[in-house]
């Protein structure tokens, strides 16, 4: 029978086309894991539409509702709205980043616009605003739960500061403002995925790569296969310093692969980034705040953009001095008066050799990804949480690489699901992220469905994947995103997992790579790929002398970034800004301005290819990396000294802190655990911050 579909359906479509989109109802898959295998591009934009307008048409039946406000009534109705929405937003939200193509990113840019115009309309719903603002103002005789107490306060803080008391005029204005600036997030990430693929440096002949191992030379020649081009090919990843140029004798190669991507994406980006900027200062100033800075950190753990500068000002100091320290030895080990960008790293892997004993290429035949994965990332986390992991090959995920595991208690309690997408290709993004796709929630009986995504290099057909050290870290440190969905334990979805403050999201996985080099789990997964032989017993002492080498130089280039990003969102709306095409004078003059401009250390993120802050979540939150590394440092520290078995400090760190989301104040579950305020210590002292001289 044909006939109109309903909302989101063009003329013409069936019932049948409508009744068969998988959003529209839950997923009859273990722990409603989206149906990847039926759902279809044309299945998003009538998914968003009907989305949008019944999530709209829940909120207004909430706000004219004739009887009292009550929790139940108000809070929960509103926890418990926009179902079909929820399940499409966050499907599309992975395979933009994951897989996606030139059709997606035209409904991404479509969509943006709509979906900002459709999170102000709830956030501004004036009904709605008067229920909560009434039962805010009564919370304390509500007879409340910690928990409950937390989701109203979140929902009504929400609102203040997305502008819910302002004027009718100056609400007109801020959507205008939130509508912009999300088309232009999106802007900048499709640019930056077509610069930084055409940036990718061709190379034709094998001994041009000198240095390289054998198996990142079989990779390059075959992502020049999979594009059609002859030769090999480097592409690029998201940061500034290429890990290949640690290998590559070629100087000539090293400074074409550096400058590629430094380059990028400045002329496409820099005014999108002023814009971007722009935007929100005017946005911040609506909003009642001095900066776009300010406006952030008002809601996160830091509080204040002078807590953030005291920090900065306490690490730049002693990281330079360090860095130029370095730098020095480099010089001299190089046989040249100053050290170029283009050849820190190669001469560092030098030293590293001579000095350590270690070679970073050596170790990647004893850093095979499935050891990794099973012997390392999920053995630490039965060692940690005595959680264990079987994969579900009869369950389909994103896209054939990724591979789907269901997670256990340690009584077989299912848990829940992680979807591991670990390999590089041309419709991902660079980097590596975590995503919730089913978040936790007792309310709506839902248990978590979290993905890792990664970028390593896929190596041939029937060739093994063989990891940099840097890789395994990046690995842990995502898989305790991973756990922090996973372990999740509250009743409101708005709590759930990592819906943390921005400066403390990262506190979590960062505590997770310890168990990368904690002994019981390296013995198990580093083992050479083809011998079975263990990684020798006093190459972890001294792969970490090697580290502690090279501190000076990552410390720099991640503060330099965190800076530049401040530098970006804490201009004034009422100040001088900089014009369209005035983003590379902004950048160079922040970083001197700073005290960072080394021209040998470049920011780990540059402007134009800067997504964490101009396409991602982390505007004026790139910073949120060093503060929660106060915490992270203090933490490994308890680990090691409460005098607990790791299993028993596991089973605190969970219970106190992983699990409980947002249902707590951030530093007082930090508090539960370590038992007093975060020191800065530990982090000064792993980073020899601890002097001046």
């Amino acid at each position: 029978m044909s006939t109109t579909a309903g909302p989101g359906t063009a003329p013409g479509r069936t019932l049948d086309f409508v009744t068969s989109n998988p959003f529209f109802q839950p997923s009859e898959l273990p722990y409603e894991l989206p149906p990847f295998a039926r759902i279809r591009q044309e299945h998003f934009l009538p998914a968003f539409e009907r989305g949008m307008s019944e999530q709209l048409a829940e909120v207004a039946a909430i706000g004219a509702a004739t009887e009292p406000p009550t929790f139940e009534n108000t809070v929960e109705a509103l926890e418990r709205s926009g179902a079909v929405l929820g399940r499409v937003r966050r499907v599309f939200s992975n395979k933009a980043s994951s897989d996606t193509d030139a059709a997606f990113q035209a409904i991404e840019a479509e969509i943006a616009p709509r979906l900002a115009a459709h999170d102000d309309a709830l956030l501004l719903d004036p009904a709605l605003f008067a229920r909560l603002d009434a039962l805010h103002a009564r919370r304390e005789q509500l007879g409340l739960d910690e928990e409950q107490s937390r989701v109203l306060e979140r929902h009504h803080t929400l609102r203040i500061r997305a502008g819910a008391r302002l004027t009718p005029q100056q609400q007109g204005r801020l959507r205008e403002l939130n509508a912009e600036i999300a088309s232009l997030c999106t802007q900048f990430q499709q640019n930056l995925r077509a610069d930084t693929a055409a940036a990718a440096v061709a190379v034709d002949s094998a001994e041009e790569l000198a240095g390289l191992p054998e198996d990142e030379i079989a990779a390059a020649a075959e992502d020049a296969r999979a594009r059609g081009r002859e030769g090999f090919l480097l592409s690029l990843k998201n940061f500034s310093n290429q890990s290949q140029l640690a290998s590559l004798t070629d100087p000539g190669l090293r400074e074409r692969l550096l400058a590629a991507s430094l380059g990028r994406g400045l002329v496409s980006n820099g005014p999108v980034a002023v814009r971007l900027a722009t935007l929100r200062a005017e946005r911040a100033a609506l909003l009642g705040h001095p900066s776009h800075a300010a406006w952030v950190v008002a809601d996160g753990t830091a509080g204040t953009t002078e807590a953030v500068e005291e920090m900065f000002a306490r690490m730049i100091g002693p990281a330079v001095a360090n860095a130029e320290r370095e730098g020095a030895e480099l010089a001299e080990a190089a046989g040249v008066a100053g050290i170029r960008a283009a050849d820190w790293q190669f001469y560092s892997e030098r030293i590293r050799k001579e000095r350590f004993a270690v070679d970073a290429a050596a170790l990647r035949p004893y850093l095979e990804l499935e050891k990794v994965l099973w012997d390392g990332v999920f053995h630490a986390a039965e060692l940690v949480y005595g959680i264990t992991f079987a994969e579900r090959r009869d369950l389909a995920a994103h896209h054939p690489d990724a591979r789907v595991f269901e997670a256990f208690e340690a009584d077989g309690t299912p848990l829940g699901l992680y979807i591991g997408d670990f390999f590089a290709r041309a419709s991902k993004r660079g980097g590596a992220w975590m995503d919730s796709l089913v978040p936790q929630s007792r309310l709506l009986g839902h248990k978590p469905v979290v993905i890792n995504n990664l970028n390593i290099a896929s190596p041939p057909a029937g060739e093994p994947v063989l990891m940099t050290w840097s890789e395994v870290t990046t690995l842990f440190h995502e898989f305790g995103h991973a756990l922090h969905g996973l372990f999740s334990d509250v009743r409101y979805p708005l709590l759930s997992g990592t819906r943390v403050p921005r400066d403390f999201v990262e506190f979590p996985s960062q505590v997770n790579e310890m168990w990368a080099e904690w002994p019981e789990v390296l013995a198990r997964y580093a083992r050479h790929h083809r011998t079975g032989e263990p990684m020798p017993s006093d190459l972890p002492a001294r792969l970490r002398e090697a580290e502690d080498f090279g501190v000076g130089f990552r410390v720099v280039e991640h503060l330099a970034a965190a800076l530049l990003d401040w530098a970006w969102h804490t201009l004034p709306a009422d100040g001088e800004l900089p014009d369209a095409d005035g983003a590379e004078a902004f950048e160079r003059a922040a970083l001197e301005r700073y005290g960072v401009a080394l021209p040998a250390i470049p920011p780990r993120y540059r402007t134009g290819y800067f997504a964490h802050i101009f396409a991602g979540g982390y505007a004026a939150g790139y910073y949120g990396y060093r503060w929660a590394e106060v915490l992270d440092a203090d933490t490994v520290r308890w680990f090691g000294e409460n005098g607990k078995t790791v299993r028993e400090s596991g089973e605190i760190f969970r219970r106190e802190l992983l699990g409980r989301g947002a249902g707590v104040d951030p530093m007082a579950a930090f508090r539960a655990v370590v038992g007093r305020d975060p020191d800065l210590g530990p982090l000064l002292a792993r980073h020899g911050l601890t002097t001046t001289g």
